[in-house]
């Protein structure tokens, strides 16, 4: 498969202020030893070092400094696949420039001069350089080669669809970035060489900066800043370095012992999707600028296996997420909780304001989804004076189990609903009698026998609606909407769907976070039992009283297919690449257990989308969700085959 994985490095060399020699071979040592990166960004004037004040006039150590960048040039003949970016002071026709060199394969693809020049405060750059703002199309005669020069510089490898775009220092912290315009433009790899200095608070400010800006032009963002051998008169650096993607800190090192570099995996297809996806990223004219070839090789090659790629994605310790939906810190997760049911809860109160229905009518079943679905119904009780809660139970003896039957009753008490209880066993039978179908669970199989109980609870609940004049608030989840795990017509239909934008995986810590928060002990037993429940329809024979039918025996575990929901949906991914990060992912399962859960997934995905066409109004709460009258249009006929046959050969 096409591989778009770039290895991006930030480099701090040691340093001696002016003594370019030695600087160039730290530099050069550091490129040594960066193995396998297709991108390595040095700091600012770090050939000369940056805090050289006028000596930076001297004539001998701009001459140095252009010896200097032809060892590195020479130096980077022996790292194929491998892109430099290095600063040093250029002098062109009457001025001297502050400049990024784009080195690759032993020719320099591009100068690049910085157009923001400091005068303020510690800084007084204007005292030797002048800004690049104004040199467009030019050419400058340096280590024996004729290379461009200019700020309409962006530098490409073809095969990666790598396109580096370049700021320096200062460039980053201006309103009109030149980053936004080479994003605009098609960089998607934005290096940054800088000599920030630390006071204060400066750190913080410095990185949302570089978080925000690789947000804002959906790129990937190599930030590396000078060290602190640059010279402490007045100012101490700090070797501040960032690999940023996509609004996410990839890799940081800040006062690292020098020499040091970090590295980060940037994967280029994100950054893509949200640039197609996103149509408000507009285009700008890329005539303005020269594109440079220059080579920067993806991680393992521009083709790979899943299994090579697996392989050096291991060796370079990146990690994926078991489950993406789910934010790794307590504190972040606590708060997407709240935040979740926050949006679920005022998008019901404002359909009750407008519908002027106050009454809610609810099927609870002491599983996870009615859980949910019972507290957001709670919470917009607090948003809306007068809201009714008309709570039905309605087990079918035999089938539901008496766990579930309990935590049912119990959270309906905890929570001040109108408890109504109605057994549907005998109606249910006679139903199937009346059909032909004989009344019986006929085994394995038998979706008439299920799907009648799933259909008469909610003819139940359709009808209670109408004599009570209520609202039926549904209660499927994201999750069971993707694979098509709900019964149409039944559970899949509702007057106001809640949670149909909630995978599973977070409507259990939703229901968590709010047992582990509520203040009621009896009410915080009750949720964490049913949040230890296992997921069950319960639509067949229990086992004397015992869960029985388990879904995730059926369709696979939820946080698998919440896991290939996620690639599939946020980010457009080929089923081999889903294949790969779940191998990541999933190091506790063989490649073939994956494979086989994936085609499952993928055919359920397509195979259902009927049911989604249609589903009832509820509120988007995150970045992926089902509505058909939103973020997913997709024909209910249109084949999976495609989808397969990549997986097949993966």
């Amino acid at each position: 498969m096409r591989n778009r994985m770039i290895k991006a490095g930030a480099a701090v060399p040691s340093l001696k202020v002016g003594d370019v020699s030695y600087n160039v071979s730290e530099i050069i040592r550091l490129i040594d030893q960066a193995k396998d990166c297709g991108l390595l960004v040095f700091p600012e004037l770090c050939i000369t070092g940056y805090t050289c004040a006028d000596l930076f006039n001297q004539d001998l150590l701009l001459k140095q400094a252009e010896e200097g960048l032809k060892n590195i040039v020479s130096a980077s003949t022996k790292r194929k696949g491998m892109t430099i970016v290095v600063g040093l002071p250029l002098r062109y026709e009457n001025a001297l420039y502050n400049t990024a060199a784009i080195v690759s394969e032993g020719t320099i693809a591009g100068i690049v001069p910085k157009i923001n020049i400091p005068s303020y405060s510690e800084f007084y750059e204007l005292r030797w350089f002048t800004s690049g703002k104004d040199v467009i199309g030019r050419e400058v005669t340096i280590a024996g080669q004729t290379v461009p020069f200019g700020i309409d510089i962006l530098a490409g490898d073809a095969k990666s669809g790598a396109v580096i775009g370049i700021d320096v220092c200062e460039d980053l912290w201006v309103p009109d970035r030149p980053s936004t315009h080479a994003c605009l433009a098609g960089a998607n790899l934005i290096a940054n060489l800088s000599a920030s200095d630390e006071v204060i608070g400066k750190a913080d400010y410095r990185r949302n900066l570089v978080l925000h800006q690789s947000a804002d032009c959906y790129c990937g963002y190599v930030y590396a800043s000078a060290g602190p051998d640059e010279s402490s008169t007045d100012l101490v650096f700090s070797g501040h370095s960032m690999i940023a993607s996509n609004g996410r800190m990839l890799k940081e090192m800040i006062y690292a012992e020098r020499p040091a570099v970090v590295t980060g995996i940037i994967d280029l297809e994100p950054l893509e999707y949200n640039r197609i996806h996103q149509n408000t990223f507009v285009t700008e004219s890329d005539d303005w600028y020269r594109k440079v070839p220059v080579s920067i090789k993806p991680l393992g090659g521009y083709e790979v296996t899943v299994d090579q790629l697996v392989k050096h994605l291991r060796k370079e310790q990146y990690t994926v997420d078991r489950m993406p939906f789910v934010p790794k810190d307590d504190k972040e997760l606590a708060q997407r909780c709240a935040r979740i049911l926050e949006i679920q809860a005022n998008g019901l109160a404002t359909r009750v304001r407008a519908t002027g229905i106050k009454n809610l009518i609810i099927g609870i079943s002491g599983g996870l989804d009615s859980t949910l679905a019972l507290l957001v119904c709670n919470e917009a009780r607090k948003l809306v004076k007068g809201i009714r809660i008309i709570a039905y139970t309605m087990p079918n003896k035999g089938n539901t189990s008496d766990r579930t039957y309990k935590n049912a009753m119990d959270l309906m008490k905890c929570l001040k609903a109108e408890i109504r209880e109605i057994e549907i066993g005998k109606p249910v039978k006679e139903h199937l009698i009346a059909l032909g179908h004989g009344g019986d669970y006929k085994g394995d199989g038998d979706t008439t026998y299920e799907n009648a109980q799933a259909r008469m609870r909610t003819y139940i609940l359709m009808d209670a609606a109408n004599m009570e004049n209520g609202l039926v608030v549904g209660t499927g989840d994201l999750s069971e909407l993707a694979l098509g795990w709900c019964t149409y017509n039944g559970d899949h239909m509702s007057m106001y769907g809640v949670n149909g934008s909630v995978p599973k995986t977070l409507v259990q810590y939703i229901c968590r976070a709010y047992a582990l928060t509520c203040g009621d002990k009896t009410l915080k037993d009750v949720l964490l039992d049913i949040v230890g429940t296992p997921i069950s329809p319960e639509l067949t024979p229990n086992k004397k009283g015992v869960i029985a039918q388990k879904t995730e025996e059926k369709i696979g575990k939820y946080d698998l297919n919440d896991f290939f929901l996620y690639y599939v949906m946020r980010w457009g991914f080929m089923p081999e690449k889903i294949l790969t990060l779940a191998m990541l992912a999933y190091d506790d399962l063989d490649k073939e257990a994956i494979r086989t859960a994936l085609q499952r997934f993928y055919n359920r995905f397509f195979h259902q989308q009927f049911k989604r066409s249609c589903l009832p109004d509820g509120p988007k709460v995150g970045t992926v969700t089902l509505s058909p009258r939103g973020d997913w249009r997709m024909p209910s006929d249109a084949s999976v085959s495609l989808w397969l046959e990549n997986l097949k050969d993966a």
